[in-house]
């Protein structure tokens, strides 16, 4: 199983394995894991066992990230690779609502689907 993405020096199509895209997706949603965390350590009295323990979390939630981030680079283009990352807003309106009740405006969903446009235009503009 490859996804096809077009390579922009030859105009030749490059497949990667899906399971690549699987990685990357999951190390996404462990980025957005650590905004939660990020969250409920401010809500906690600063230096209380609560902040430590939910900062800690937060913080080797982001060293698995960054391991795993550059895993994928190995495989993947930067420019491929980012373009996905902006699916993480995503993942926070669905933590905010599901966890925080945050309630997702008309306004709050069209922006994100215009910053999720303009990243992609930015890249493939370039490809």
């Amino acid at each position: 199983m490859f996804k096809r993405v077009k390579n922009a020096q030859q105009g030749a199509v490059t497949r990667f394995p899906i399971k690549t895209y699987f990685l990357l997706h999951g190390l996404l949603l462990i980025y957005s894991i650590a905004s939660v965390m990020s969250k409920a350590a401010a809500a906690r009295p600063f230096l209380s066992s609560g902040f430590v323990l939910f900062y800690g979390v937060v913080l080797g939630l982001l060293f698995l990230y960054a391991i795993g981030w550059q895993q994928v680079l190995k495989k993947l283009p930067l420019s491929v690779a980012y373009v996905n990352k902006s699916i993480v807003v995503m993942w926070g309106f669905f933590w905010g609502s599901i966890l925080f009740k945050e309630r997702i405006t008309p306004g709050m969903f069209i922006g994100s689907l215009l910053v999720i446009c303009g990243i992609f235009f930015v890249v493939s503009e370039n490809e």
